[in-house]
């Protein structure tokens, strides 16, 4: 999309001013090699990407080239700042730039295994001890304190940020352990050094590497225990408050509920909101508290609760088994027709009995309705023949109808290899189509 006419700029034109291109922001990507700050700045200035990772990289390289060779012909430490100048930048664009806006398919993705490129870089700077130990006399040799920061920074990340990347969690603990142990015996041999040549800051500095190594070891299990039991004591509180507003609701408001429905009639429609209201909070209370939940059991009171809501019935749901473990799209869909067929044409009182045993899973419907002649349905009926029995059918289970002058009854049978398979998933959800009706 063009710009309007009067803000292009128009080239040999005196007078005019030239409209400047709009930079991106400065935004680092989730996608990143270890921050994402040459990124960012890469696409602020409209520069190779690669070009900037170039510069920050030589930079810093250079920069620890030229303080070694400071530090170790000359024993000037004030070049240090100046030296560390790349890394700063680095660290100050990813401290405060901001990042992407998380969306479920962008997830933060880091290239660069950053705790054990640390722990490299100790490994690195723990090999320049022994070379300042002998060209330069110093009370505290280069290293000392830098391997050791090294170290603890991949302790760190470890901890706080590979612990959240699904990629690193698993190999988190071994990282750690490693740097853990580096700590120990790299403390100990600066201990036995020190002692041998009488370098007590070197000494009295070496312990500190020990005792974060055995930190290391000791903290992090009981940091993770100390969180199990916090979650522990704020579930049994979160337990003990829902089981006083359930027995609170239950001298209350259930019974008020119940008082409703019994003096307005099972057929009038305050007593169908009561009851509805009613089922809704039993589940909350005694159920759990996500009422759309994708098992069986839960699908066939949420089933109950609809049609309860726009018919003048009363539906009674019974589960026996696991029930609540079981998940089956045509199973639901096969009794939420037979359901809104008792609903339409019975009315009254509606019995739902759904047990689980080791071989199949059965749903019963019964109403108490006058019953029909299932063989005298017309062929453009669809709601038995195909939403309940050929649903069943083609799921892999088996559907069927009986009905007298006291009642009918529909019986839904599943296997349990057919559950497992996943078979009939595929015949949707739901009420039936279109073309079915009541029976």
């Amino acid at each position: 999309m063009t710009a309007p006419a009067a803000e292009q700029p128009l080239e040999g034109a005196r007078g005019v001013r030239r409209v400047r291109p709009v930079r991106p922001a400065l935004v680092r990507p989730r996608e990143v090699w270890l921050a994402g700050a040459s990124v960012a700045l890469a696409r602020h200035l409209a520069w190779p990407a690669a070009l900037v990772r170039t510069i920050f990289a030589a930079a810093a390289v250079i920069g620890v080239l030229w303080a070694g060779l400071a530090i170790f012909l000359r024993g000037e430490f004030g070049i240090l700042p100046f030296a560390a100048a790349s890394p700063l930048l680095y660290a100050w664009f990813w401290a405060l730039v901001p990042r992407e806006t998380a969306t479920p398919d962008a997830p933060l993705r880091r290239e660069v295994p950053v705790a054990v490129a640390l722990l490299v870089a100790a490994g690195v700077l723990a090999l320049l001890v022994p070379v300042s130990w002998l060209v330069t006399w110093t009370p505290l040799p280069v290293g000392v304190v830098e391997a050791t920061a090294a170290a603890v920074a991949a302790i760190v990340w470890t901890l706080v940020v590979d612990a959240r990347d699904e990629r690193r969690a698993a190999s988190a603990p071994r990282v750690r352990a490693v740097a853990g142990g580096f700590l120990v015996g790299y403390g100990l041999a600066l201990l036995a050094g020190g002692f041998a040549d009488s370098r007590t800051l070197v000494a009295i500095v070496a312990v500190v590497p020990v005792l974060l190594g055995l930190a290391t070891f000791v903290v992090p299990p009981l940091l993770a225990r100390a969180s199990v039991r916090s979650a522990e004591r704020a579930a049994l509180a979160r337990e003990e408050q829902r089981s006083e507003i359930a027995a609170h609701l239950h001298d209350s408001v259930l019974q008020t509920l119940a008082i409703i429905q019994n003096r307005a009639g099972a057929g009038s429609e305050i007593a169908r909101i009561a009851r509805a209201q009613e089922r809704e909070l039993r589940d909350w209370l005694f159920a759990g508290t996500d009422p759309f939940a994708g098992d069986l059991a839960t699908e066939l009171r949420t089933i109950a609760r609809e049609l309860e809501l726009e018919h003048a019935v009363r539906i009674e749901v019974v589960t026996v088994g696991d029930v609540a473990e079981v998940e089956s799209r045509a199973l639901a869909a096969a009794a939420r027709e037979a359901l809104a067929n008792a609903a339409r044409h019975a009315g009254g009182d509606v019995t739902v009995y759904a047990e689980a045993t080791p071989d199949a899973v059965e749903v019963f419907v019964r109403d108490r309705g006058a019953g029909f002649d299932p063989d005298a349905v017309p062929d453009g009926r669809l709601g038995i023949r195909e939403s309940i029995v050929g649903r069943m059918a083609r799921a892999g289970g088996t559907g069927i109808v009986m009905s007298g002058p006291d009642g009918t009854e529909v019986q839904l049978r599943m296997p349990r290899a057919r559950l497992a398979g996943g078979t009939g998933r595929a015949n949707g959800t739901g009420a039936a189509n279109g073309n079915g009706g009541a029976a």
